[in-house]
């Protein structure tokens, strides 16, 4: 069945609703800061509290219901993620939070001297955890840079390797200029040197299958707000390592996985969504993703459905990307960051930055906004990239499109940027 779209924003009450009584609906460009939610993941939130609201671990029906749903739900993540065992998936507040607690964990291991490998392209929550302790426990920080069209630069990963390298943390794919990084090739880079390898996934989930075990990470962070679920961090770990880490903990809490990293009482309702998000995007695997199920010969059932629906929701993304580089490319002094060849949009997500001669991003981001058309300015948190790229002042304008996105939302987007 050929995608359809408009059948997909039917699914999305916020599509359809205009903003402070505005004559036109929204168009939501902000999805890399978190993606509008299908009903069906509001349904799921408003089940949990009217049929099973209570903390875990009672003798009791909606207690009982409350674990047995919370399970389920480590069951699709680890669908989601190829994950091996459901007890390999953790719940946390947001990414950030959870890769902190990791960091200080590892962190414990290590001793003055060791070192840590970061990369200019990430997001600070993947940076900031390791910097921190490197200041604590005295560690040695090496930088990956990024060549030209803002891609990793492989050599300078190559160069800061070194038989004292005892993590490697990269990003799978970039929150602003959205280049997708070599991330198997990373994993066997880093293991090679002795190393743990971390994975800031949040940007690749909503817009790539992924898969734990191909890539050969360690540990794989990612948020379930940015694809189409509730405000909920996930981490995922190899077992033995989320069972033998000296994580920081209550002293009453079990002491086994994924217990051990889940600090105080969970948020359940949104464990709910969670589930709810990854049954959504099994159903497009369902209903669209026929062409893609022989790229994946080695799942089935619901592994297969998730897999072939992200191919289905890439291959849709990728022919919007190409529609905004075009628009940006004809637009008098904007110039984009990252890669921009039509021919090599598979080595991207469809998150694009922008700079403007004569206007800063925020009035961009303001002049869209009067105009009903949501982006985002400034750094994103992606401070070493920005950096790097010499716009730490103002940053950049970072258009980043879902799959429920459509051509004439960008022809709405190209009319409000011609009259600025």
């Amino acid at each position: 069945m050929t995608y359809d779209v408009q059948k997909i924003r039917a699914q999305f009450p916020s599509l359809h609703q205009t903003v402070d009584d505005a004559d036109t609906l929204p168009v939501f460009f902000d999805n890399p800061a978190g993606t509008q939610v299908p009903k069906s993941v509001m349904d799921a939130v408003v089940h949990y509290y009217t049929t099973m609201n209570a903390n875990s671990g009672g003798t009791f029906a909606t207690s009982q219901r409350s674990d047995v749903m919370t399970q389920k739900t480590r069951e699709l993540v680890a669908d989601f993620l190829n994950a091996p065992r459901s007890d390999e998936i953790a719940f946390g507040p947001n990414m950030t939070t959870l890769n902190f607690s990791l960091s200080r964990a590892l962190a414990k291991t290590l001793q003055p001297g060791d070192e840590i490998v970061l990369t200019r392209m990430d997001h600070d929550a993947n940076v900031a955890p390791w910097l921190l302790i490197a200041e604590d426990h005295e560690l040695v920080v090496h930088w990956v840079d990024i060549t030209d069209n803002c891609t990793l630069d492989m050599n300078t990963l190559e160069a800061a390797l070194t038989d004292r390298t005892k993590i490697v943390a990269t990003v799978h794919a970039s929150n602003a200029v959205g280049s997708i990084n070599p991330i198997e090739q990373i994993a066997e880079m880093a293991h090679a040197a002795g190393a743990y390898y971390v994975v800031d996934a949040v940007q690749s989930a909503p817009h790539l299958p992924i898969d734990v075990q191909a890539i050969g990470c360690d540990f794989l962070l990612c948020s379930a707000y940015k694809f189409f679920g509730p405000h909920i961090g996930i981490l995922w770990g190899k077992y033995d390592l989320l069972a033998s880490l000296p994580v920081y903990k209550v002293r009453p809490a079990k002491d086994i996985p994924p217990y051990r990293w889940e600090s105080g009482t969970n948020s359940y309702e949104t464990i709910a969504g969670v589930g709810a998000a990854i049954k959504y995007l099994a159903e497009i695997g369902r209903t669209y993703g026929d062409r893609y199920a022989s790229q994946y010969p080695q799942f089935k059932g619901n592994r297969l459905d998730v897999k072939t629906g992200l191919a289905t929701l890439g291959a849709y993304e990728r022919d919007l990307t190409g529609h905004l580089l075009e628009i940006l490319s004809n637009l008098k002094g904007v110039h984009v960051y990252g890669i921009t060849d039509k021919d090599k949009l598979e080595n991207r997500v469809p998150t694009v930055v922008f700079t403007h001669d004569h206007h800063t991003p925020l009035a961009i981001a303001e002049h869209l906004a009067k105009n009903h058309i949501y982006v985002w300015s400034g750094d994103y948190y992606a401070v070493e990239i920005m950096d790097r790229l010499n716009h730490a002042e103002h940053g950049m304008v970072r258009v980043g499109l879902a799959h429920y996105n459509t051509h004439d939302e960008l022809d709405r987007f190209e009319a409000v940027m011609q009259s600025l």
